[in-house]
């Protein structure tokens, strides 16, 4: 294995579990928070019961996110060194008031898990609306800087110089409303939608059922409304990638000649060799109504592009593929859940709980998906048309070494990670059975 693709699967993987950890932390603060308004306003022991128990999740998973983020913090300069000699200058006002915003999340989590019975109980409940605020303030401003990797902005290349740096219009670049727009969406659908149905699962198997019904209904109300809000956000997306990395939107859709009236495929199997994309379903004339919003737009092919800039299409396309077609299927399961309020006879049955507990993985993968279509279908580029993947690397040999380091220690983050949440439903079904 070469050095690169060693240093890119490192990154990859790295980045896979930490964007799960990250985004559960920066979601179930406002399940928590929730729940203790609730306890405060009914004084429902079962609402007090279930505050605890997701304040521990809160704190588990703060602590698995600061260390795995700390890890990618390392890694950007280990192994990207070219990148960074760059960019730092550039870019890293994002990373500085992320820094600063991981830290007053980190002290209002102090406060609120040891000020139970010590703080005023409705500062020790805006604790914990600034544990939310904070994590969702760090994913944006992270996101931020992803954003710029894809429209960068503030500086003037010039000769292979970056010069004339300005942080501010680095950070806000063009992109970095959409991707975290379109972030924090994704984070709380899928982190709703899998709480919801670890949930389910203890419902559906008639474990405690008044507490595990109130946890359910507040995390999927999270997850279900935006998973419906998804689309807006993804039809945004959409149009600004169709402006700015037109080559991107060739590849998520595999379409490799240009043309007015661009088909929209859904599914496919992608041939990249004869250029064919088989056994699709083609909506005449759709992609160019959803990028450019004219049904006869004219769309650019990948062969309107030098070839060396291509994305990996068949890997683009499936990503894309997988995560329109899983944010559909949350959007529906987000609709039954809101009709069930109504509709309370469908809680009786085990159907309506197996749904909730099959779709539980569901978001963080089409949420995996995404990043997969942002990461890859930026490639070759690392800054988009300015510096290749390849220049950025570490010239030092060995990477492979380090990848299997960080593949062996991750793996025992995510057993030690799902062992310490078995163990706390336990104890929660236990605390509630005492009540």
């Amino acid at each position: 294995m070469e050095n690169l693709d060693a240093a890119r699967l490192q990154m990859a993987f790295t980045l896979a579990f930490h964007i799960i950890f990250a985004c559960i932390g920066m979601v179930m603060p406002f399940f928590m928070v929730v729940s203790h308004y609730k306890w405060l306003k009914t004084r429902n022991k079962i609402y007090l019961t279930l505050t605890k128990s997701w304040q521990k999740g809160v704190a588990i998973f703060f602590v698995t996110g600061a260390v795995s983020g700390t890890a990618l913090s390392f890694e950007l300069g280990l192994l990207w060194p070219e990148f960074m000699k760059h960019a730092g200058p550039i870019i890293g006002m994002p990373f500085s008031l992320e820094g600063a915003a991981f830290f007053v999340e980190a002290i209002a989590l102090g406060f609120y898990l040891y000020g139970w019975n010590k703080l005023n109980e409705r500062f020790h409940w805006i604790t914990g609306v600034i544990i939310g605020i904070s994590g969702v303030a760090s994913g944006i401003l992270v996101v931020s800087a992803n954003g710029w990797m894809n429209a960068p902005s503030g500086f003037d290349y010039i000769n292979g110089e970056f010069l004339n740096i300005d942080p501010v219009a680095a950070f806000l670049n063009p992109a970095w409303f959409t991707q975290a727009l379109h972030m924090i969406l994704a984070a709380f659908t899928a982190t709703g939608f899998a709480v919801g149905g670890v949930h389910a699962y203890q419902i559906y198997k008639k474990r405690n059922i008044a507490l595990h019904k109130k946890a359910f209904k507040i995390a999927v109300t999270f997850g279900a409304i935006a998973a419906i809000l998804q689309p807006i956000s993804g039809d945004i997306s959409a149009k600004d990638i169709a402006q700015r990395q037109p080559v991107k939107l060739a590849a998520m859709e595999a379409h490799y000649d240009t043309e007015k009236g661009a088909p929209l495929y859904i599914g496919g199997i992608v041939n990249e060799e004869t250029q064919e994309v088989k056994y699709k379903i083609a909506i005449p004339k759709a992609l160019s109504f959803l990028s450019f919003g004219d049904f006869d737009a004219e769309v650019k092919g990948l062969n309107d592009f030098p070839k060396d800039t291509h994305p990996p299409v068949a890997i683009t396309h499936y990503a894309f593929q997988t995560m329109v077609g899983l944010g559909t299927i949350l959007l529906l399961a987000g609709i039954i859940f809101l009709l069930s309020y109504k509709k309370k006879h469908w809680m009786d049955t085990k159907k309506y709980w197996l749904l909730f507990i099959l779709l539980a993985p569901a978001g963080f993968i089409a949420l995996e998906a995404g990043w997969v279509v942002t990461e890859v279908g930026r490639q070759p580029w690392i800054i988009y048309n300015i510096m290749k993947t390849k220049d950025a690397v570490t010239p030092m040999p060995g990477m492979i070494y380090s990848f299997y380091m960080y593949l062996f220690l991750y793996t025992i983050l995510a057993v030690v990670v799902t062992w310490l949440m078995q163990r706390q439903i336990k104890v929660l079904n236990k605390t509630s059975v005492e009540l």
